[in-house]
């Protein structure tokens, strides 16, 4: 991916590639090697950085078939947003360029299915500091269904959509470098059945 030239749409369709090869069980592994590591003692240029669940189940290198120093990744429950990680994010496009910014939704997810039975079957709030996914998840829940979402991938693809549209809603510098075609911003889901990433929604491209 490193050798792309600078295109937001063409370094999403390379990640796909990755995609598609780890979903068919054929990856090519790269940016892997001892002189790759050697080479980033020197700095990072990632092309892409992807906000994603921290569930287990959605290794992010993994599942875009990519290597060392290829994304820069930030991870939370649920893909919730607070300040810091929009500072992390931030920092990704205007600090080190990349050109596409992934919020990565997925199959399964628990923060998403927890808020949807507190929203819509009366569940108990989560104790401590768990509220706080309920409490910025449930309004993806509540407009999916005004929507005609019902299932549990409608809710998770509404979800990374929302995300997206607050990051563009309250980062400046975001909405900026989309606005100026530097940077694009997609929303997406990873199936965990088949291995497979939706695009779900994109800005830029």
């Amino acid at each position: 991916m490193k050798n792309l030239p600078r295109d937001p749409k063409l370094v999403w369709e390379g990640l796909l590639d990755g995609n598609r090869r780890f979903a068919e069980g054929a990856p090519l592994h790269p940016n892997q090697s001892v002189s790759r590591r050697e080479e980033l003692k020197l700095g990072q240029s990632p092309r892409a950085a992807v906000l994603t669940c921290g569930d287990s189940r959605v290794p992010v290198e993994l599942l875009f078939d990519v290597g060392l120093g290829d994304i820069f990744t930030v991870r939370t429950a649920g893909e919730v947003v607070d300040s810091a990680v929009l500072a992390s994010l931030e920092f990704a496009v205007a600090g080190l360029g990349v050109e596409v910014m992934v919020v990565l939704g997925h199959e399964s997810c628990g923060a998403v299915r927890a808020t949807a039975e507190v929203v819509l079957e009366g569940a108990d709030v989560p104790v401590g500091h768990q509220r706080t996914l309920v409490e910025q998840i449930a309004p993806s829940i509540l407009e999916s269904k005004t929507k005609g979402g019902h299932t549990a991938a409608d809710f998770e693809r509404a979800h990374a959509q929302a995300v997206v549209a607050k990051i563009m809603q309250i980062s400046p510098v975001i909405a900026e470098a989309v606005k100026n075609g530097t940077t694009a911003v997609v929303a997406a889901r990873y199936r965990l059945a088949d291995g497979l990433v939706e695009t779900v929604s994109t800005e830029g491209i």
